[in-house]
């Protein structure tokens, strides 16, 4: 295995529970320094036992990974020094405010004490948690301790950053806010940053690679374009004016691709050919003198990929706990 000084490279990762439960069952992975990494699936997939692993907080079954060119198993302190995670449940303290927090955390990571004040300070201020430094944690909101725990974890200037869900239960603003850190935080400063979602939207917007993870299983991997260009080519969606128009209208379309399913009183297709066929199919429709209602593209999306690998979408699909981490 080669050596990643700001990367992650898994081999065979494997962390089994008792009765013989495979929450991760042998994966491969690896994430190059400097990029967003996109580990997506849903409740249950194995996402955060592996982030577990690659932490050093749960030691794996079998296989090996290295966290910023350190063993996960061999060099655990060096790879904690190494990285900053953000995992699901915050471990602030409701009684303290977020100075004391940032003030507590660069003492725990050895921060010079000269330095501590401006360093939290300078932390607090970018996750736009200023004004709000010297109330106690308590009476934030949850975008404001997800924030928090952000610059908690940023405080020692880590090369690889875990976040573990960032912006599960967040509301769209706080969402958004979270969105704009991260990209910031790859692609100004330099870290790698490790983004498990369930998400396929944050996943699309924030991820330079992506991989989808099923059972404990990589099912899928690369770029979100890559990834949505694999399982197909766009649909395209018509509706006439006139409901009588419907069978002229499958006619034309059946010329340019295969019928799918589509909205009542529309008619769609998957196009045999690329966007570049538009042109030619409003010339055959207009050729026929239909008139149109309605006329849509849709483009394949990642939500279209899960179906594709994992036969099911991971939105509204039944959520199920991963196993309780139970030592061996």
């Amino acid at each position: 295995m080669t050596q990643l000084p700001n990367g992650i490279e898994v081999e065979g990762l494997v962390r089994e529970f008792k009765g013989g439960i495979r929450a991760v069952d042998g994966i491969d992975l690896r994430v190059e320094p400097g990029e967003i990494y996109g580990f997506l699936g849903p409740n249950g997939a194995g996402k955060s036992t592996t982030v577990l692993m690659l932490t050093t907080l749960l030691p794996p079954t079998a296989g090996s990974a290295r966290v910023a060119g350190h063993d996960i198993v061999k060099e655990g302190p060096a790879v904690r020094q190494a990285i900053g995670a953000a995992l699901q449940e915050a471990a602030l303290d409701g009684l303290l405010t977020g100075r004391d927090h940032m003030r507590l955390q660069t003492a725990l990571q050895g921060v010079p004490k000269a330095e501590r004040r401006a360093r939290g300070d300078a932390l607090l201020e970018r996750v736009g948690l200023a004004d709000a430094a010297d109330r106690k944690v308590a009476g934030y909101s949850g975008g404001m301790k997800r924030r928090l725990d952000l610059a908690l974890a940023l405080v020692h200037h880590p090369r690889i950053l875990f976040l573990d869900e960032p912006t599960t239960g967040l509301d769209p603003q706080s969402r958004s806010d979270m969105w704009q850190e991260v990209a910031r935080l790859a692609h100004e400063d330099g870290v790698t940053v490790f983004l498990t979602t369930q998400y396929l939207e944050e996943a699309d917007v924030l991820a330079d690679r992506i991989a989808i993870i099923d059972q404990g299983r990589i099912v899928a991997r690369g770029t979100p374009d890559e990834l949505k260009a694999e399982i197909g080519r766009p649909s395209l969606e018509v509706e006439p004016a006139e409901a009588g128009s419907l069978d002229e209208v499958a006619g034309v379309l059946a010329r340019f691709g295969l019928p799918v399913t589509a909205r009542p009183g529309a008619v769609a297709v998957r196009l045999r050919g690329s966007v570049d066929q538009l042109p030619e199919i409003v010339r055959a429709i207009d050729a026929e003198d239909i008139v149109l209602a309605d006329f849509r593209l849709h483009a394949p999306t990642l939500d279209d990929v899960f179906l594709a690998k994992t036969g099911r979408k991971l939105e509204g699909g039944e959520p199920a706990a991963e196993p309780e981490v139970v030592p061996a």
